[in-house]
């Protein structure tokens, strides 16, 4: 058994088309509000310290707080007003087309439900704490929104090529999802991964995982496991290094994906 970081974020997405689905806000139960604000609460004690400045700052830009489930709505006005995105709901994973196809168009998908006071650390599927505290708060952050989306148009050109899939997952994974950045001399989180497990914030700080500077040929040569705490990560310097590094990734993308196909 796993704690809250091992939940699986994985792009491989599984419906087929995206439902006219909405936050109905009202249908959250007390229970729902306290889970929240105990999952929200026990990442903050150590987040200020831990966490990148962006996502920190993000958080405050977005309006979250501890007491309180964001309002999808009242957050893409925020998003809307200062570059476009939004949050769009979704029921769960879906598949990776359309999981690129709305990056691309600067829509991020996020489930609506949240875990029980039973599950706060253990999950099989990512909730909204995962998809909405983790991810969202840098979604205010333009450079890594035009890295997301950049990286997700490569995707959605090539979504129905499992092998690039695969590939660009790898990227998707060790940047998006458990990546760490080092500011000011400190080595801090940006992936969403670890920002919404305790456990995994913990353990990508700690001597006990391997790091390694941000190299997309190791990264794509570099399965993943969605069980497990991750055993090492990728550190980039700045978030412009990750949108500079767009072409890097086509080209090499490219380049394995030739390799895949001679042998």
């Amino acid at each position: 058994m796993i704690s809250t970081t091992e939940i699986e974020t994985s792009t491989v997405r599984q419906i087929p088309t995206l439902k006219d689905m909405q936050q109905v806000y009202q249908n959250y139960t007390t229970e729902d509000q306290k889970v929240w604000e105990i999952l929200y609460t026990r990442q903050m004690k150590d987040l200020p310290h831990e966490a990148s400045v962006a996502f920190l700052d993000g958080l405050q830009v977005a309006g979250f707080k501890s007491a309180t489930i964001p309002d999808f709505a009242k957050v893409n006005n925020i998003l809307g007003e200062l570059n476009g995105w939004e949050i769009v709901a979704v029921e769960g994973i879906i598949d990776d087309k359309l999981f690129f196809e709305l990056l691309s168009d600067k829509k991020f998908p996020a489930t609506t439900w949240l875990r029980k006071m039973s599950e706060l650390d253990y999950l099989e599927e990512p909730d909204m704490f995962h998809d909405v505290f983790g991810h969202v708060p840098l979604l205010t952050d333009n450079t890594v929104t035009d890295f997301l989306q950049a990286l997700s148009r490569i995707g959605a050109a090539r979504a129905n090529n499992p092998a690039a899939i695969e590939l660009l997952s790898r990227i998707y994974w060790f940047t998006i999802e458990f990546g760490l950045i080092r500011e000011n001399g400190d080595l801090r989180i940006y992936g969403a991964g670890i920002l919404s497990s305790v456990g995994e914030t913990k353990h990508s700080l700690s001597d006990a995982p391997l790091h390694f500077a941000y190299n997309l040929q190791q990264i794509l040569q570099t399965p993943y496991r969605k069980d497990t705490f991750q055993d090492r990560y990728f550190i980039i310097d700045s978030y412009e290094q990750l949108l500079d590094s767009i072409e890097e990734i086509e080209a090499k993308l490219e380049e394995s994906l030739a390799d895949f196909a001679l042998n």
